[in-house]
C-alpha cells in the first residue's frame, strides 16, 4: 500500500503533497513536468501543470494558444470547427464555406442579401451596371459581351436610334433606306397616316402614303388628268413639252390611236397621228 503514494518516477513520497496521475500512475509535479507533459500545437512547449491544458482530436494546447488560425481569437471559452487540422471560430469558418462575390472577391456570408447569375454569386451592392456603376437591384438587366447592363444604360450604348426622332428603338421598328425607325415614327410626310405594313413612295427624301403621293405629289396625266403614280399595272410615261402622259393616254385626239411609239404631230396643244394631222 505504501509504495502507491510514491511517485513513479523518482519514488518520492507523495502523502500530502500535490500529484499527477498519468496512464494509472501517481507522478510529482516536477516529474510530470520533465518526462509526462504534452507540447502545445501552437506555440510548441511544453504544457505544464500549472498551465490549462485544452485537447481536441489527440492534440494539445495551453489555454491562451488555443486559437482560430485565421482571426486568432481565443477560443478556449468559444465554439469552434476544426478544418484541414485548422481550428477556427464559427465566423471564419463561415467565411471559407462562403461562395465568393464575383464582383469584389470577398465571401458572401449566410443571411447576406446576395445575387446569382449563371452560376456566379454577387453581393447585392456588388451587381452593378458596367456603364453607371449603380447597383441593379430589383431592376431588369441585360449582358453584353459578358458585361452586365441596366436597361436605360444598355438603351443608350447598343439600342438603335430611330432616323426621325433620334431616341432608341428597344422594340420592332422599320428599316428604310438603311435606317432604322421607330413604327409610329415612320409616317406619311403629309398626312402623317403610320407607313409600316402599307404601301408608300418617296419623293425628294420624303415618304408619302398612295393617297397623299396621288393628290399632292404625282404629276397628272394630261390625259386622262388622273396621277400618274406607277402604282398598280406598270405604267411608261410620256413627257412631252411640259406635259405628262400615261403611255396608253398618249392618243390621237381625232382617232384615238395610241401613239406612245409612232410618229405624231402637235397642232394647238393635241397631238395627231399622221393620217389625221392631214386633215386638219
Amino acid at each position: 500500500m505504501a509504495g502507491r503514494s510514491n511517485c513513479f518516477y523518482c519514488r518520492e513520497d507523495l502523502s500530502g503533497k500535490k500529484f499527477v496521475r498519468k496512464d494509472e500512475k501517481q507522478v510529482c509535479v516536477r516529474c510530470f513536468d520533465k518526462f509526462c507533459t504534452n507540447t502545445c500545437m501552437e506555440c510548441r512547449r511544453p504544457i505544464s501543470t500549472d498551465s490549462k491544458e485544452l485537447h481536441h482530436k489527440g492534440r494539445y494546447w495551453h489555454s491562451d494558444c488555443f486559437r482560430c488560425a485565421k482571426c486568432y481569437k481565443n477560443l478556449a471559452k468559444e465554439s469552434f470547427t476544426s478544418k484541414d487540422d485548422r481550428i477556427l471560430c464559427g465566423t471564419c469558418s463561415s467565411r471559407e464555406d462562403a461562395p465568393r462575390c464575383h464582383g469584389c472577391y470577398k465571401p458572401i456570408l449566410a443571411g447576406t442579401e446576395n445575387v446569382e447569375y449563371k452560376g456566379n454569386s454577387w453581393h447585392d451592392e456588388c451587381f452593378i451596371c458596367y456603364q453607371c456603376q449603380k447597383p441593379i437591384g430589383s431592376k431588369s438587366f441585360i449582358t453584353k459581351n459578358n458585361n452586365i447592363y441596366c436597361g436605360p444604360c444598355h438603351e443608350k450604348k447598343f439600342a438603335k436610334q430611330c432616323a426621325c426622332c433620334k431616341k432608341p428603338i428597344t422594340t420592332g421598328g422599320v428599316n428604310y433606306q438603311d435606317q432604322p425607325w421607330h413604327s409610329e415614327c415612320f409616317v406619311c410626310s403629309s398626312c402623317r397616316k403610320p407607313l409600316a405594313g402599307t404601301r408608300f413612295t418617296s419623293h425628294e427624301e420624303k415618304v408619302y402614303c398612295v393617297d397623299c403621293y396621288k393628290s399632292t405629289v404625282a404629276k397628272k396625266c394630261s390625259g386622262c388628268q388622273n396621277p400618274i403614280t406607277g402604282f398598280g399595272k406598270a405604267t411608261n410615261v410620256v413627257n412631252y413639252e411640259g406635259g405628262s402622259w400615261h403611255d396608253y393616254c398618249f392618243n390621237c385626239k381625232k382617232c384615238s390611236l395610241n401613239l406612245a411609239e409612232k410618229r405624231f404631230v402637235a397642232h394647238n396643244g393635241d397631238i395627231y397621228c399622221s393620217d389625221c394631222s392631214k386633215k386638219l
